[in-house]
């Protein structure tokens, strides 16, 4: 007994003067020196080890070096975490780029990576080397379900976090609930983004939605197809009272049916700040067009409303029409696949003189607002209006001569998209005319207008008069009744597209004609299209013969060609 205990003494005697070197080695030991692997691995588990083993020794060590343990000791612990940040951003490089990712000590973007509940294990021990982060994408990973509680326990190490976007990730109830408690730990989170997870709806919102109070910075909350139900629509009009800053709100693709729109319409009074509300595919018609109506009074500053693709609400706009013209600062308007009649479109006509900071207005894809655009058209804000998507809107004669007259004044009109309306293919030259050089127009639609050779005459004076001059898209397809002269003609003029990045030209998918008689004019074009990325030919056919010199011309070219007839061979070049 006496010997164990005499040996017992003479361990911690044996031992302390090497444990005294190794201190002193420690706290001399520059940061360059101690960054070499040799150091760490051979001394740092010996000192560990003897800490946690001989308490007596070290108390006594403490005790005998006094002062020294106050200053250099200070000096180690601060060596010991910058080593710890550079090993702990090493393991962060290694793991983004093993994703194919470029590394970011402000912003993750990991969208698209598959990743499983392992990577997520391993991301959340990484927070802590990320105390910078600001942005965080995890989107479109769907293994990520059920296993997001082991990255929300490490949220505390990364409380800048202002962006969350976990869409698309089959996020599950536990998932919300870990989530919800997370947020306590990220109170600058400004954006959160949970479209395309089901478990988000089904009655489970209420896991997340109780935590909500700790984000009140919120400012975008993205719920997009998220099967919200009508007891979620009740628990999100419980929730936006408690979002004072909330400026974007999109519940899109959810049908929240008449007690939803009821629940969430009479909420939207306690979000003053909304500028972005989208409704899109929710499933409104007449009666819940009416009780939202009476809430967009509430949204003095909305600046975005999208409700288009709600068919059943088409015949019930008058309703909106006081309110929506007391959104002085609405700048976008998307109305497109609503099934608008005439008399919602003489209510725009009455609504929209009062809009005037309106410069986005979808109204496609309403084939019996046609005639009636005609009354419309004059009344937009035309010096603001940058995009105009009127396809598909059975456009008629007269509402065509009437946007002719108005495009002088579209001076700042970008996107134009008259797509689908057979009577723009007789008023072209009138559309055109007026546009001038320096015309800001980069995107310009006319696929199936029933255009002509003619047509292609005029396409090509606006192009030579440099009119054309900042166009990006152009798409001319399925208009079949173009002759070879009138591609000859256009291509011609390809010089003042210069800016042109994408062109389609396709026939219908039940057409086929040759190509062969105006390829040479493409084939001299294509150097005058310096930007081009996408050529779209699709159901010209090709000889052998064209086939080789459409290869050769797009061997030095790095072009996305959509062309049935084209070889295996061109394709790989283009692609």
């Amino acid at each position: 007994m006496e010997s164990d205990q005499q040996k017992g003494r003479e361990g911690p005697q044996k031992r302390s003067p090497l444990d005294l070197i190794m201190n002193q080695i420690r706290r001399k030991t520059s940061f360059s020196e101690r960054k070499k692997p040799s150091v760490g691995r051979l001394f740092r588990p010996s000192v560990s080890s003897d800490k946690n083993v001989d308490i007596p020794e070290t108390k006594e060590t403490e005790s005998s070096e006094g002062k020294d343990s106050t200053g250099p000791g200070t000096e180690s612990s601060d060596t010991d975490s910058e080593i710890s940040s550079v090993v702990g951003w090493g393991r962060v490089k290694q793991f983004v780029q093993k994703l194919g990712k470029t590394p970011d000590t402000q912003s993750l973007s990991l969208a698209h990576c598959d990743l499983t509940a392992t990577d997520v294990v391993e991301l959340g021990t990484l927070l802590p080397f990320l105390a910078q982060l600001e942005v965080m994408d995890l989107s479109w990973n769907d293994l990520l379900g059920g296993s997001l509680k082991a990255l929300t326990v490490h949220l505390q190490h990364v409380s800048k976090l202002k962006v969350l976007k976990v869409s698309s990730c089959r996020l599950t109830a536990p998932d919300l609930t870990a989530l919800g408690e997370g947020l306590d730990c990220i109170p600058l989170l400004e954006m959160l983004d949970l479209s395309w997870n089901a478990g988000v709806g089904g009655g489970n919102l209420h896991c997340l939605a109780k935590h909500l109070c700790s984000a009140s910075s919120l400012r975008e909350l993205h719920l997009v197809d998220c099967q919200l139900s009508e007891a979620d629509a009740v628990t999100l009009g419980e929730v936006l009272p408690l979002l004072p800053c909330l400026e974007v709100l999109d519940l899109s693709s959810n049908k929240l049916m008449k007690k939803g729109i009821e629940t969430v319409a009479s909420s939207l009074s306690s979000t003053p700040q909304l500028k972005t509300l989208k409704l899109s595919m929710c499933a409104l018609n007449q009666e819940s067009l009416a009780m939202l109506g009476e809430k967009l009074k509430f949204l003095p500053g909305l600046e975005h409303l999208d409700l288009s693709c709600n068919k059943e609400s088409g015949g019930g706009f008058s309703t909106v029409t006081t309110s929506l013209s007391l959104l002085t600062h609405l700048k976008c308007l998307d109305m497109h696949l609503c099934c608008l009649t005439e008399e919602d479109t003489l209510a725009l006509v009455q609504a929209v003189p009062s809009l005037s900071e309106l410069a986005e207005l979808d109204l496609s894809s309403n084939k019996s607002i046609g005639s009636m655009m005609q009354f419309l058209l004059p009344v937009l804000p035309l010096s603001k209006i940058k995009k105009l998507h009127l396809n598909n809107c059975g456009l008629s004669p007269e509402t065509c001569q009437v946007l002719a007259t108005t495009m002088q004044s579209l001076a700042q009109l970008e996107s134009l998209n008259l797509s689908w309306n057979k009577r723009v293919g007789e008023t072209l030259q009138q559309l055109l005319e007026p546009l001038q050089a320096g015309c800001k127009l980069q995107e310009l639609r006319l696929s199936s207008c029933d255009l002509t050779t003619e047509d292609m005459l005029y396409l090509e004076s606006a192009c030579k008069r440099g009119a054309l001059s900042q166009l990006k898209l152009l798409d001319l397809s399925y208009n079949g009744s173009v002759g070879d002269g009138g591609w000859v003609s256009f291509f011609g003029g390809a010089a003042g597209l210069k800016e042109l990045q994408e062109l389609d030209i396709s026939l219908r998918p039940s057409a086929s004609l040759s190509a062969s008689p105006w390829l040479p004019a493409l084939l001299d074009a294509l150097p005058q299209l310096p930007s081009v990325h996408r050529l779209a030919l699709q159901r010209w056919a090709l000889g052998p013969g064209d086939r080789e010199k459409l290869e050769k011309a797009l061997s030095k070219r790095t072009i996305a060609l959509e062309c049935d007839q084209v070889s295996v061979s061109v394709a790989k070049v283009a692609g």
